[in-house]
Parts: C-alpha cells; sequence; structure tokens
C-alpha cells in the first residue's frame, strides 16, 4: 500500500482528488450560503406581503384610527386568524404610540416594543427579527386609517426554523450535482494521472529527479561537447565543453544555430547538412570530430544529438608523425636507390669490367654532387636542405623530375623554419600524389625566395591540376580530389596549411591548371613568433 501511495500516478490522481473535493466543499458552502440568503429574502417578502394584507383590512384600519368597544379582539382575532392563514409566527399590530394592539402572547397585548416605528417614512421595511418570538423573517409596513392617515403600523414574521426546512429541502439536490461534478472530475484527474505516466515512461519522481542530477553531472563531467537540438532545430541542450569548443553563450538554450553562429561548414555539419561519422572540422582555434545521431522515438523524430571531441593536440601529433613518415620515407627512397647503384657496380664487377664500373660510380657522384652542391649553393637551411635530398631520392624513384628552380634563395636561418618545413613537405607530398596516375613525363618544381619583407614558396607540378571552381573549396577541410582507398581520412593536409599560414598573417593560392601551382607568402615581421603547427 505505501508502495501504491508513493507511484506518481497514484500521488497525482490523490492530489487533485483532495484538490477538487475541497473545492466542491467550498463551492457548495458558498452556494448553501446563497441560497440561504435568496431564501431568507423570499421569507422577508413573504412576511411584507403578509403584514400589507393584514394593513389592508378594513375593521383593522377603523378600529386603529377610532377606537370602538369591541376593537381590541377585532384587531386580534384578524391578525391572528391571518397569521394562522398564512404560516406566519405573529402578525403584530401596533399604533403611533408604539402599543401592542395584537401579539401571539396575549400578556404583550397593550405594552408597548422597544423598537421606534421604522415605518413613518411610508416605505416597506424588511430584515431578520431576533423578536419575543424567536428569530425570524420580517416585514414591517405603514397602517393608514380610513381618511389616509398613518394610524400605526404592521409587523408580521416568520420563524427562521421555516427558512431552515426550506433550504435543507433545496440542498439535496445541489448535493446531487456537485457529488456527479466531483465523479467526472475524479475520473478525469485518474486520465491524467495515466497520461502523465505513460509520458513519464513509467519513472517516479525520484526515479526522474535521480536522472536529471545523473544526467547534468554526465553533461558537465565528460570532455567530449555534447549539443542537442528538437524538431525545430532549436538548441535543448549545451554542455561547458561545446560552450567552450564552440565559443557559445550561456543563453544558448532556446535559440537556432544560425542566431548563434556565423555560416560555414561547421554550422552546416551540426545543422545535419552532413551525416558522415567522424568528420573533421577546422576551427579558428581546434581541429573537431563531429558526430550527429538523430533521435527517434516510437518512430518519431524528436530531434538531434552531436557531440565533439576536440582533436586539437592528437592533430598536431599527426602532423608532426606525417611529417616524420615522409622523412622516413625519403630515407628509405635513398637507401633503396644507394642499393640499387651498389648492385650496379658489384655486378660490374663480377664480369670484369672494371672500367665501366669506375664511369658508373663516377657519373653517379657527379648528379648526386651537383643536386647536393646546388641546394647548398641556393639555400642555407640545413633543416630545408636534408628535406628536399629526401625529397628528390623519393620523386628518382618514382619517376618524377624533381626540379629546384635557379632563382631559389633562401639564408642560413629563415624565420618560421619549422612552419616552412611543414608547409613545403606537404606541398611537395601533394604534388607527387597528383602526378601518380599522371603518365611521363611528371616534373614538380620548387621555387622559396626570401626577400626583405616577405618569404615565398611555390611548387608546381604538371599533373591534371584542378577542377573548374576548386580553387576556394581546395582549402576546406574533408575536401579531397583523390579517391578514399584507405581507411586514412584525406583532405585535411591542405586545410592545415591554409590555417597555418593564415595565423602568420600570410597568404595561399593555387592555380587551377592545367597543372597546380601552389604559391605561399609568409611575412618576415621581427617581432613575430614562430608558431608550430598544432
Amino acid at each position: 500500500m505505501r508502495y501504491r501511495t508513493r507511484r506518481l500516478s497514484s500521488q497525482i490522481f490523490v492530489a487533485q482528488l483532495v484538490i477538487l473535493t475541497i473545492t466542491i466543499v467550498i463551492g457548495f458552502l458558498l452556494l448553501a450560503r446563497a441560497e440561504r440568503g435568496h431564501l431568507d429574502s423570499q421569507f422577508e417578502a413573504r412576511a411584507a406581503a403578509i403584514a400589507q394584507a393584514a394593513a389592508g383590512v378594513p375593521q383593522v384600519r377603523s378600529c386603529m384610527a377610532t377606537p370602538a368597544p369591541g376593537c381590541a379582539s377585532t384587531v386580534q382575532s384578524v391578525a391572528g386568524g391571518i397569521a394562522r392563514q398564512s404560516g406566519a409566527s405573529y402578525v403584530v399590530i401596533i399604533d403611533m404610540h408604539r402599543v401592542r394592539h395584537s401579539h401571539p402572547d396575549p400578556a404583550l397585548i397593550g405594552k408597548k416594543v422597544s423598537e421606534p416605528i421604522v415605518t413613518v417614512d411610508g416605505r416597506v421595511h424588511t430584515g431578520v427579527d431576533n423578536g419575543s418570538t424567536g428569530r425570524s423573517a420580517n416585514g414591517r409596513v405603514p397602517l393608514y386609517g380610513p381618511d389616509g392617515h398613518m394610524v400605526g403600523e404592521v409587523s408580521a414574521g416568520i420563524r427562521e426554523s421555516s427558512v431552515s426546512s426550506a433550504l435543507w429541502r433545496v440542498l439535496p439536490s445541489y448535493a446531487v450535482w456537485f457529488a456527479i461534478a466531483l465523479l467526472i472530475g475524479a475520473f478525469a484527474s485518474w486520465q491524467l494521472a495515466r497520461r502523465l505516466k505513460r509520458r513519464t515512461f513509467g519513472l517516479e519522481l525520484d526515479e526522474i529527479a535521480q536522472l536529471l542530477q545523473e544526467r547534468e553531472a554526465t553533461l558537465h563531467g565528460i570532455r567530449e561537447g555534447v549539443i542537442a537540438f528538437d524538431a525545430d532545430g532549436r538548441v535543448t541542450v549545451v554542455n561547458d565543453e561545446a560552450e567552450r569548443l564552440l565559443h557559445l553563450s550561456t543563453g544558448a538554450i532556446g535559440s537556432r544555430l544560425e542566431e548563434r553562429m556565423p555560416p560555414g561548414r561547421l554550422r552546416d555539419m551540426l545543422a545535419g547538412g552532413s551525416t558522415t561519422p567522424d568528420d573533421i572540422v577546422f576551427t579558428d582555434d581546434h581541429c573537431l570530430v563531429i558526430n550527429r545521431m538523430p533521435v527517434c522515438i516510437a518512430g518519431t523524430l524528436h530531434g538531434a544529438v552531436v557531440t565533439l571531441r576536440d582533436r586539437t593536440e592528437v592533430t598536431g601529433l599527426l602532423q608532426e608523425l606525417d611529417g616524420e613518415r615522409g622523412l622516413t620515407e625519403s630515407l628509405r627512397a635513398q637507401q633503396h636507390e644507394f642499393a640499387n647503384r651498389m648492385h650496379a657496380v658489384a655486378g660490374m664487377l663480377e664480369l670484369g669490367l672494371p672500367e665501366e664500373a669506375l664511369r658508373f660510380v663516377l657519373e653517379v657522384q657527379g648528379t648526386s654532387a651537383e643536386l647536393d652542391n646546388t641546394l647548398r649553393t641556393h639555400i642555407g637551411a640545413h633543416q630545408i636542405v636534408g628535406l628536399l635530398l629526401g625529397k628528390a631520392a623519393e620523386a628518382s624513384e618514382h619517376g618524377i623530375e624533381f626540379v629546384i628552380d635557379p632563382a631559389t634563395s633562401l639564408g642560413e636561418a629563415p624565420e618560421k623554419v619549422q612552419a616552412l618545413t611543414t608547409i613545403l613537405g606537404n606541398l611537395i607530398d601533394n604534388a607527387f600524389e597528383a602526378l601518380a596516375t599522371v603518365p611521363a613525363p611528371r616534373r614538380v618544381v620548387v621555387r622559396i625566395v626570401e626577400e626583405a619583407d616577405h618569404l615565398t614558396v611555390m611548387v608546381d607540378d604538371n599533373g591534371p591540376g584542378l577542377p573548374a571552381g576548386a580553387g576556394e573549396e581546395i582549402f576546406r577541410d574533408g575536401y579531397s580530389t583523390k579517391a578514399h582507398l584507405s581507411s586514412r581520412r584525406r583532405g585535411l593536409g591542405l586545410a592545415l596549411i591554409q590555417r597555418m599560414v593564415t595565423r602568420m598573417g600570410g597568404t595561399i593560392e593555387v592555380s587551377e591548371g592545367p597543372g597546380a601551382s601552389f604559391r605561399v607568402q609568409l611575412p618576415r615581421q621581427e617581432s613575430a613568433s614562430e608558431v608550430v603547427p598544432t
């Protein structure tokens, strides 16, 4: 029984039933009071009518105007007869000296009343009288003689018990209607309690409160951003991490995304423009992994939930890993090329061709020395020289002609050397990938020019170039012209470079072809600090 009274539906039903009962009782009492007042008014008017009937009897008017022998008994007899016939408790007739000439108690006849004559104004007066016969509804009228002059007052009364009896005859019918109304209200309350129970999925109040506490603790305690939308696209839930990652204010709940965020890919993905799992979006400060899941209950769409993961640090590590992977690939290419040459020399020696082997070694040495000399002549930064030597070996392995533009000029300690290494390596790798399916001849040209106020990097290839109109789209995160042949997510390298260049105050441009030509220009302010890719 205790369990049943603790159920949410039972509590709602009992509470509403108590409220309905109290309301019905109060309403019934007010109605009884109003009905009692109405009956009082009716009985007072009836008493006044009885008094007017007595005041209109000719014998009474004559006797009160001109007393004569036998008038006393006549007035008492007429008043008593009218009282009996009308059901009045009394009919009292007094003269202008307030002396009683009739009364239910004969002992009071001839005695004065204590109240003044109130009908001297010529009007009928009604009210409740607490006289010698008890509480009664009273009516008083003026008594006029045959000549029209006022000779007294007639007062008639109906006992309060008669009014109460009439009230108790009326109230049961009202009580039945109020009981019916209470039953209808109780049934409606029971149905409402059941509906609310279904709407709360059968959860009790304690369970709902516990779920709310757990939800708040979970939402604001996890390191992932969570933002939920209703079916109309309005924000219903947003936790602290989502506010931090999206720079949303605390008043975002209840508003739409277009009211809180500028147009762009991030807003489109939050609004459902993309359904790709673990999609990556770059903002000015973060690299976010976004997942959007629609919320359907009983086959009805109720909105969506979006989770946001901050992968800024991970992306930076991946970028560094890509750089190391590129360096490793370059070293592997150099080792492979060196091994091939050693095999050729060993074969010539085994065939007894030492002179041919010597010429081959001198030729290879001259070629390598020429490239190394060219790089060291035009570039003073050892980190950049090492990168380009590795890329040259990798290009040779893939059958790509790797050319250093004669106009290249770079000092020993260029500003932002780490960022320059990342940008240059990504652009060259991107050019190599663009030439992967292009028939020979394949060519990549690198040009680095250091001037007084800026540094320019250019990487050209003779590949197919970019599709028409893709000059701006290519820097969007997730965009790629290559097929996703592996699980590795593509379309991030150029987006990272573009954001890196922008944060450094530079610009990046690309031609649409034929062939792709990337041009990066970085300012050389002495006050600018070196930006490390993240």
